[in-house]
């Protein structure tokens, strides 16, 4: 088998261990574990490829008649290799936190998700200061969200908002001013979930947001996202 091949051959089984390390993990043929095995392997296996690749471009002998061949398994060892490695440097530049909300003094609480987290590996209690102080640092801009609509408006817009982000709705509690949801993550399927709260502030309301992973101790930036592109569907609204 010639060495172009093999670079090749090498590059590829790194893609394919990129490629199936999430959905695997969504549709349930093994644990997120597994998953993030299968990313260590897409990065080490895709840059010995590229390595592998490199060095036999640059051997004039083995370089006449593969150049095309290594220069592909160049590019898809190296691009297979960036992707867990972008979400490794992303994971290092973040707080080392799963639960984010508006208000860190005192979060909504989880309702009606409590019993669907029953499995979960993290527990629906906010774990205080140690994780504010975490969340401050890291996104000072996730803050409480004053409103002129009343509750009951603000309501109705939350709704459409957590439906339109294509959450599932556990619960909506308007006397309570309550909302409860879950969101799946695209890649891994990861369950996360959401609890919105408004309450009356004079003639209008205040609204806040908490996101929490079931399982994992970083969500790499996924729940504070997901509360930044909520404030902004929901300003959007008419």
């Amino acid at each position: 088998m010639k060495l172009s091949t093999i670079a090749l051959s090498i590059a590829i089984i790194a893609a394919l261990a990129l490629a199936v390390a999430g959905p695997g993990t969504r549709i349930g043929l093994w644990q997120f574990g597994t998953g993030f095995l299968l990313l260590r392997v897409a990065l080490f296996v895709g840059l010995a490829a590229a390595l592998l690749a490199l060095v036999l471009l640059v051997i004039p002998k083995t370089r006449a008649g593969s150049g095309i061949a290594l220069a592909i398994a160049l590019l898809i060892g190296l691009g297979t290799a960036w992707v867990p490695f972008n979400g490794y440097r992303t994971a290092k530049s973040l707080p080392f936190i799963h639960d984010i909300t508006t208000d860190t003094i005192n979060p909504p609480m989880f309702v009606a998700v409590v019993p669907l987290r029953a499995d979960a590996s993290n527990p629906p209690d906010y774990a205080g200061e140690e994780v504010a102080a975490q969340q401050r640092q890291g996104y000072p801009d996730i803050q409480t969200l004053a409103l002129a609509d009343p509750p009951a408006e603000a309501m109705r817009k939350a709704l459409k908002t957590a439906e339109d982000m294509d959450m599932d709705i556990v619960a909506v509690e308007p006397k309570e001013g309550r909302i409860e949801a879950t969101a799946t993550t695209f890649w891994f399927g990861f369950k996360d979930d959401v609890v919105i709260r408004i309450v009356a502030d004079g003639s209008g309301s205040r609204l806040d947001i908490r996101s929490k992973s079931r399982v994992g101790r970083s969500d790499v930036g996924a729940n504070a996202a997901r509360i930044r592109r909520f404030m902004r569907m929901f300003k959007e609204q008419a």
